[in-house]
């Protein structure tokens, strides 16, 4: 017996002190409205437990759903993954958190939590037309498939007509408890924090890592919201709207670039925006340019302007066209193209209020630090302006939206209530503000 232990040992010199190697788990959690801050920081967080190494990726959830577009993109990454994912639910995983919870190899949930209601809503909680619910379903029935649990029970979790005998009644949406979701397989077990699960994993040793996202990531995480993108989009729209209605370059078309520059950078660095969609945006402002300043009139160049502009933006939001266009998520074309068009709105019309409201308020005056004395040669023939209100005349020049008109053979400074009027369009005088005649064309 002894010969035979000292020949193994001679064959095996340090497996007889060797410790069983720990093993790498990666963390990070979703405790928020899915959407894409979400897909961003877990795309992160798969890139970064592949880099490491990890040997599980571990996500704790606390989330009533979200983004159908955002869960879509964390579902199938989780699904083309080598490695193995676990979800620890720690009391909510509705609507599109049950589709992703789904997707994952093992399911946990923690005393009080549950999961399901993955029923297609709008942003007021209003049930989305059935297209909507198919496509859900479908979703859910093929993840529900790929892990190897119930494509029913995941669908009536989505369709309350689907009723199931001792699971489901008709005309009710499925949302499990844990002893349901552990009875029918939609939970591996029942835990209540992190070391339970790993231990109920057969994980004996291992070595916790927890996602810590740097400054810049918070930063990208912030600008890729679709509230601060709408609102980017205002800012840049308004401010060149704004610089349009005033002479000069001032503050608004240098808000304009900046909020360019923060509405394209996260996304570029995401990958949602390419190259060729950032020149479709620079185009479309060189075009809208070249109409206003240097071609008489609003034609072509300017409304082909105004269409790259739109298109530069809207698809920026919209991540890379596939191959196949009928792989193509039309739905997120159509929620992009409607953010841009309402911020793009809304950045007119409130450029349109604060220039009004700034040049018309007595509050905000604006004036040169250097008075101009009338002994010095400078005057202001204001009865000569006052009296050709109501009158008729001609646009000497172009008005973009100042400019000259003649009225009654005198030539006088002018600007347009409306952005512009022709060269020669016929006028009238409605007014005189600021040292100007304000002015609008006869139809």
């Amino acid at each position: 017996m002894i010969v035979m232990m000292a020949g193994w040992f001679l064959l095996h010199p340090f497996n007889l002190f060797a410790k069983e190697e720990a093993s790498l788990i990666y963390v990070f959690k979703i405790n928020e409205t899915i959407a894409p801050p979400v897909w961003f920081q877990t795309k992160k967080a798969f890139q970064e437990a592949h880099d490491l190494g990890a040997d599980v990726i571990l996500m704790e959830m606390n989330t009533y759903g979200g983004m159908l577009d955002a869960a879509d993109s964390i579902r199938t990454l989780i699904l083309n993954t080598q490695r193995p994912v676990y979800v620890f639910i720690n009391k909510n995983a509705a609507s599109a958190g049950a589709l992703i919870a789904i997707a994952c190899d093992s399911i946990y949930m923690a005393d009080g939590s549950s999961i399901g209601a993955a029923t297609v809503v709008d942003g007021q909680g209003k049930v989305l037309p059935d297209k909507y619910q198919s496509y859900m379903r479908a979703m859910m029935r093929a993840t529900a498939e790929a892990k190897g649990r119930d494509p029913l029970i995941a669908e009536a979790m989505v369709d309350p007509s689907v009723s199931i005998p001792g699971v489901s009644d008709s005309g009710k949406v499925l949302t499990f408890t844990v002893n349901e979701a552990l009875k029918h397989g939609f939970c591996t077990a029942r835990v209540n924090n992190l070391d339970e699960l790993l231990h109920h994993a057969g994980i004996k040793s291992f070595k916790l890592i927890h996602q810590q996202l740097s400054a810049t990531d918070k930063i990208t995480r912030l600008l890729i919201n679709p509230f601060i993108s709408g609102l980017l989009i205002m800012i840049i729209i308004g401010g060149i709207y704004f610089e349009l209605q005033t002479p000069g370059i001032g503050f608004p078309l240098a808000a304009a670039v900046i909020a360019a520059l923060l509405y394209f950078a996260p996304l570029y660095i995401q990958g949602l925006a390419s190259h060729w969609e950032i020149v479709l945006f620079i185009l479309g402002l060189i075009l809208l340019a070249l109409e206003i300043f240097a071609i008489p009139g609003f034609g072509v160049l300017g409304y082909s302007g105004i269409l790259l502009v739109i298109a530069g933006l809207t698809l920026s939001l919209v991540g890379q066209i596939p191959d196949n266009i009928t792989n193509f998520d039309f739905m997120k074309l159509i929620k992009a193209f409607l953010l841009v068009i309402i911020s793009m709105t809304l950045g007119i019309l409130s450029s349109v209020y604060l220039a009004k409201s700034l040049l018309e308020n007595p509050r905000f005056k604006f004036a040169l630090v250097k008075e101009m004395q009338s002994n010095e040669g400078f005057t202001v023939a204001k009865e000569d302006y006052s009296r050709v209100v109501g009158e008729t005349g001609h646009a000497v020049t172009a008005l973009r939206p100042s400019g000259k008109v003649e009225i009654e053979g005198d030539v006088f400074d002018a600007v347009a209530q409306v952005s512009y009027i022709e060269q020669g369009s016929l006028i009238k005088v409605i007014d005189y503000r600021n040292g100007q005649l304000v002015v609008r064309r006869i139809i």
